[in-house]
């Protein structure tokens, strides 16, 4: 079984997908003859030709403005954004017009359009290279929202969302792109609309997603040497939220963490801490605890490590549940 990484993953998709469907393209900055500034694009160019691989100007509105055009008159756009950042100058084009043609058309009108947005921190990048905007989407009706956080899933998940009428914001965790696991290409086994169970446990239960997914496991891993059992749940969706597994999680362990990247304040945090107190109050023996960024701009990388949640913010917050 061959060993492969993340972004390597997202590039079989993307090829899996343009020999499957020749309405499939891929579109953005140096996506074409440089492969991307992670590479997820190499040498589907090579490949498919410039038709089908678009190398556009530096216009990150424009990209997911023809986008929505090609959409509509039947093509399969795959958009990619080349860091977080770089995301803001497309968020009228996102929010004004790809979110809102299903209802604006009565239904008559889905997008198939993939937006692919690398986003979060922990690779040392410069300002604008480090954000966490998965609250503006969640927020956004119309719009589906994904992260992986592993190959296989980076595979599956994306083959998924192409394959959707709908439109998808789909997050890429930059430093997750270099994890590896053993993988047989195509992936077609499992639910993933379903979030996912990384660890089972009994004493709390810890929601995260994306980049944030490898500190939570290793922060389950050290709560277990003190007989603390974590279940560790990888939220995958973020919309549509797989309410069922998070639901039956929380009624079993009776205490929820929540740990993303992103800024506390207004943040996809504070969704998952108010539908578990809305649906599920009575189970809970203590309060939601989040653990996230701090409310500042992103630091400069030399100090990010001190922003980012690490193992014992994490454990940290288990331990405030346990002796709630």
């Amino acid at each position: 079984m061959p060993t492969i990484t993340l972004a390597q993953g997202l590039n079989e998709a993307l090829r899996y997908c343009m020999q499957r469907d020749d309405r499939v393209v891929v579109m953005g900055e140096d996506v074409g003859k440089a492969g991307g500034v992670f590479r997820i694009t190499d040498k589907l160019q090579q490949e498919f030709g410039e038709q089908r691989v678009i190398d556009t100007p530096l216009a990150e509105s424009g990209i997911v403005g023809t986008g929505i055009g090609l959409a509509i008159y039947g093509f399969k756009p795959v958009c990619e954004m080349q860091f977080d950042g770089f995301t803001y100058p497309a968020f009228e084009q996102i929010t004004s017009h790809l979110a809102k043609y299903r209802s604006r058309t009565m239904g008559k009108l889905p997008l198939s359009v993939v937006v692919r947005i690398p986003y979060g921190g922990g690779i040392g990048a410069v300002e604008h290279h480090s954000e966490s905007l998965e609250a503006y989407f969640t927020h956004t009706a119309g719009l589906k929202v994904v992260t992986p956080s592993t190959p296989s899933d980076a595979f599956a998940l994306l083959v998924d969302v192409i394959e959707d009428p709908d439109p998808v914001i789909f997050l890429e965790p930059k430093r997750r792109y270099w994890i590896r696991e053993d993988v047989e290409l195509p992936v077609t086994n499992g639910d993933r609309r379903k979030a996912r169970i990384v660890r089972e446990g009994t004493d709390v239960t810890i929601l995260t997603y994306g980049p944030s997914v490898r500190t939570v496991e290793d922060a389950a891993e050290e709560a277990a040497k003190d007989g603390v059992a974590c279940e560790v749940i990888d939220l995958r969706w973020l919309n549509p939220l797989d309410l069922e597994t998070i639901m039956t999680s929380v009624k079993k362990t009776g205490r929820a963490v929540v740990v993303t990247e992103a800024p506390i304040t207004g943040s996809f945090s504070a969704e998952l801490a108010a539908r578990i107190a809305e649906d599920d109050f009575l189970s809970l023996h203590a309060p939601v605890i989040r653990v996230g960024g701090y409310d500042i701009p992103y630091p400069p990388a030399k100090v990010e490590d001190l922003y980012l949640p690490d193992l014992d913010r994490v454990l940290d917050a288990v331990d405030a549940v346990l002796n709630y």
